[in-house]
């Protein structure tokens, strides 16, 4: 075995790394003939690569990778030599070096040419020119290139500080002229097992479908003379399907230009005789079309048909007692374990068994109905991921999808393979994937040029079909299930996040951010806020923040989608066709193509076209549905080329559902509010009068979320010259019918007080009105009173205190008391004696009055009270009535952590003085 260094020379000088990137030893003597430069005018026609860790069984694994390589291209005759040359140079990389080897295998119009490279970390470059000794077949070192010598046309070492490579190529053996595809030679117990002689009946069925002709060995088989079945309709004999699974029958077969498979014959016996069927469609000299139908016993269609050539045995592999699994053959060793690498693993495959220039794999919907392209080779194919046609026939659909096909020139039959379009394709194979006799999907191969496969190569191709699609369906199936499962829990997680708000604009945000970039790469939001008003473009988000205004503007340009409402996603146009013209029209401008006299390039071009390639893909409109009516649409998009899976479909109309609803809850809830709030502000005074003479300050706080109408309320308005009225009161409650209470309260005690009723009159009559509302009645507190200023500085107030936290007075003196003495609160008994007390406030005086939302305002156990309120009033001595009231407040506020749970209002009258403050 050779090991890292150059077998039988001696290590030499190390030199620095960056003085010689790349070295290649070429063998001396004898070895030197066969030893060459690595070819760069030979054509690489298909590649195959694979790394392997430096473990003990990855020899074997190197052996089957480049055996299956070799045989799925056909080239069977040099597969023994490439596999004892690369498991000799692997045992070097993974047993003696140490390290991983990475075998590449190239494929050309010359040979096969295979590289073996290892990483040992410590080698020395050899200098150039030493001259290599091979050393002797009994030494350990060496054997691997002496093998290269004897077996390899051409071979090679290259040298660089990281990695070392062993190239060695085979030259493919010349064939006799005239032979297209030659099997190995088979023992004869291995031949295909026949009766004495093998009856070919052969069967012409004109354009309508009925026999034209019909041989002696037809006879023989069926039992029918010629005469007989003459001019009859070969349906009228044949028995459809035989196979298990097939849904396609002989008039559409017939009707193919090439097709095989099996079926029955009804003999003159009235036995069917299962059959095997060529058929070709072919044409006469005056254009009339036909069909020849080649048929065996079924148990006989080695006739018709190539066998593939089976794989080599490995005697290393089968002495381990391996056997040799059908799907690594095609697949090889060590098969992906996702869906993914699965299905581009098996279009490589397919392509390279096949000498395609191309290859496509897609994947069936659970209904069968349309086909999703699932991994592509060969073709400008990103773009087409999760692109979806539908299987039955027709303009632009999938016809040929349930049996094998073999189109010779696309050209002739335009969009028979929809996927293929515009992409150079000329020739294709097709072969359904079907397990247990269900669709699960397409395996295709394309070719260039025209007339490439025939339907040998359909059969190898299905072959390999049949080995992969029961692998296919259980990886698919469990990336199914991960994607359910992931989806689940996205669901749970936007159904969270969309019930724990209920504003408007945030429940927009959530919902596309939700969206981008888990299930689109872009999305916009359009609301409908009446029935009869066009959608409104409400929100907008991409992935990358910079072209949000740019797809902002362009959506803005062009017409909403219109407000259907029927469920699932539909594809809609537009945005991509709008992005199409203006990045067209800015290109032109650009090149100076528009007509106008200026060449320079337009600065507005590069967000442009970033614009138009993000919106160029997909984009499918999904309704925004709740209580029946359509409230807006969800735009999801993708960028140029790109489609969206079936799967993310399902998952976002799921998500529209949820987010239709909270988005509905959130209008609800928001013009609840701004109607709750509208009615509050109806409640209030618009402003305060100014009275000389007198400060007046209120500050008025809203408790709860949603600021229910009802609760605290106050007034200050004018009775008569010189004379103001002042009320503070509080409905229990909230709601309508607090509203209610609270409404006729304030305009009842400006009717009274101008008819020129005492306090107490004012509201024994006001509380009879509160009573004669039945059930719709509230208790209410109310301070209420009539200020008048006085001519000395002074102000006169005389006082009602109705149930209500009782007014304070603060002297100049820092000294605090209570202006009013407690009285019965109105709306609970009828007949109130009511008396109102005098208050006489001296200049620097100031009189609070708030609600009980300030005197009860607790933490834990604690309580302001009305001790609380009267020490921190003490401290507002010599402030205006504003700050007095700004301090009460920030007072109340911080007593406690929490937010306030009831209406506040603070009402705070200070008499100045003759000189002002």
């Amino acid at each position: 075995m050779t090991t890292g260094l150059i077998p039988g020379g001696q290590p030499p000088d190390p030199r620095p790394t960056g003085a010689l990137p790349q070295q290649r030893r070429e063998p001396a003597g004898h070895a030197a003939q066969h030893v060459e430069n690595r070819s760069r005018s030979s054509v690489i026609t298909a590649r195959a690569a694979a790394s392997f860790e430096p473990v003990g069984r990855s020899v074997a694994s190197a052996r089957s990778f480049v055996r299956d390589t070799l045989q799925g291209w056909g080239f069977a005759d040099i597969v023994d030599d490439a596999v004892v040359l690369t498991s000799e140079l692997v045992t070097n990389a993974v047993v003696h070096a140490g390290t991983s080897a990475d075998v590449l295998c190239l494929r050309s119009d010359e040979g096969v040419r295979i590289e073996v490279a290892d990483r040992y970390p410590e080698r020395e470059i050899p200098l150039q020119g030493t001259a290599v000794n091979m050393g002797s077949p009994d030494r350990e070192g060496g054997r691997g290139l002496q093998l290269c010598a004897a077996l390899a046309g051409r071979w090679g070492v290259e040298y660089i500080p990281t990695h070392k490579t062993v190239w060695f190529q085979l030259d493919l053996p010349a064939r006799a002229v005239g032979t297209r595809a030659a099997g190995p030679a088979l023992p004869s117990e291995l031949l295909p097992l026949a009766d004495s002689r093998v009856r070919v009946a052969v069967v012409q069925v004109d354009r309508t479908g009925h026999i034209a002709a019909w041989n002696e060995d037809a006879e023989e088989l069926f039992g029918y003379p010629a005469e007989q079945v003459t001019g009859k309709p070969l349906t009228d004999l044949a028995a459809w399907p035989h196979t298990p699974g097939t849904s396609t029958g002989i008039a559409e077969a017939l009707r193919l230009s090439r097709w095989e498979g099996s079926y029955g014959i009804r003999a003159a016996t009235g036995r069917v005789t299962p059959v095997y069927a060529s058929h070709l469609r072919v044409r006469d000299t005056g254009g009339e079309p036909s069909t020849v139908c080649l048929l065996v016993r079924d148990h006989e269609r080695a006739v018709l048909q190539t066998p593939l050539r089976g794989p080599a045995s490995d005697t290393s592999t089968r002495s381990e007692g391996q056997n040799t699994d059908p799907f690594e053959v095609f697949i090889g060793y060590p098969a992906p374990d996702d869906l993914d690498g699965l299905l581009q693993r098996t279009v490589e495959r397919a392509r390279d068994m096949l000498d395609g220039d191309s290859a496509f794999l897609l994947l069936a919907t659970d209904d069968e109905t349309e086909l999703e392209v699932r991994a592509s080779t060969g073709l400008p194919s990103a773009r087409q991921r999760f692109a979806r046609v539908p299987v039955e026939a027709g303009p632009g659909r999938y016809g040929s999808a349930r049996m094998p096909a073999v189109h010779d020139d696309l050209t002739a039959v335009p969009g028979a393979v929809p996927l293929l379009n515009g992409t150079g394709m000329r020739s294709v194979v097709t072969v359904p994937l079907k397990v247990e006799g269900r669709l699960t999907g397409s395996l295709g191969v394309a070719a260039e040029a025209p007339g490439r496969y025939s339907n040998e190569e359909a059969l190898r191709l299905q072959f390999a079909a049949d080995r992969i699609a029961l692998a296919v369906e259980s990886a698919r199936l469990g990336e199914l299930e991960r994607l359910r499962r992931g989806s689940l829990n996205f669901l749970v997680e936007a159904s969270d996040l969309l019930a724990g708000t209920l504003d408007r604009d945030q429940t927009l945000a959530l919902m596309a951010q939700m969206t981008v970039p888990t299930l689109a790469t872009w999305c916009a939001v359009y609301t409908i806020a009446h029935q009869a008003s066009e959608p409104y473009l409400s929100y907008v988000l991409h992935e990358d923040e910079e072209l949000i205004d740019g797809i902002k503007s362009l959506l803005s340009k062009i017409a909403p989608p219109d407000p259907v409402p029927t469920p699932g996603a539909r594809v809609w146009s537009a945005p991509g066709e709008m992005a199409h013209q203006a990045a067209l029209r800015s290109s032109m401008r650009s090149l100076g193509l528009s007509g106008s006299q200026t060449r320079q390039v337009t600065p507005g071009i590069g967000p442009t076209l970033a614009t138009a390639s993000a919106v160029g893909g997909e984009t499918v409109v999904l309704p925004l549905v709740a209580r029946n009516r359509v409230i807006g649409m969800l735009t999801l998009g993708k960028p140029t080329d790109e489609h969206f899976r079936q799967e993310i479909l399902e998952l976002a109309e799921d998500l529209s559902r949820r987010a239709a609803l909270a988005l509905d809850n959130a209008r609800l809830y928001s013009e609840r509010t701004a109607i709750s709030q509208s009615l509050q502000r109806s409640l209030l005074p618009p402003e305060l009068p100014e009275i000389d003479g007198v400060e007046v300050e209120v500050i008025y706080r809203a408790a709860g979320e949603g600021n229910e109408v009802g609760g605290d309320f106050y007034d200050v308005f004018p009775i008569r010259d010189g004379t103001y009225g002042f009320a503070i009161g509080d409905v229990c409650g909230t709601g309508p019918n607090a509203a209610a209470v609270t409404g006729l309260a304030r305009h009842a005690l400006r009717l009274l007080a101008r008819e020129g009723l005492t306090g107490p009159t004012v509201l024994e009559r006001l509380n009879s009105a509160i009573l004669d509302e039945g059930a719709r009645s509230r208790f209410l507190t109310l301070l209420y009173g009539e200020m008048r200023p006085q001519e000395d500085g002074s102000a006169e107030l005389k006082v009602v205190c109705a149930g209500h936290p009782l007014p304070l007075r603060l002297r100049q003196d820092g000294t605090v008391e209570p202006a009013a003495e407690p009285q019965p609160l109105l709306g609970v008994i009828e007949d109130l004696e009511l008396y109102e007390q005098t208050v006489t406030l001296d200049p620097g005086d100031v009189l609070l009055c708030v609600t009980d939302g300030v005197t009860e305002r607790r933490e834990g156990a604690r309580m302001l009270g009305d001790d609380g309120l009267a020490d921190v009033l003490t401290t507002c001595t010599g402030l205006t009535a504003g700050a007095v009231a700004a301090r009460i407040m920030r007072a109340v506020e911080r007593f406690a952590s929490d937010a306030p749970s009831d209406d506040m209002a603070i009402l705070a009258m200070r008499v100045p003085g003759l000189h002002k403050d």
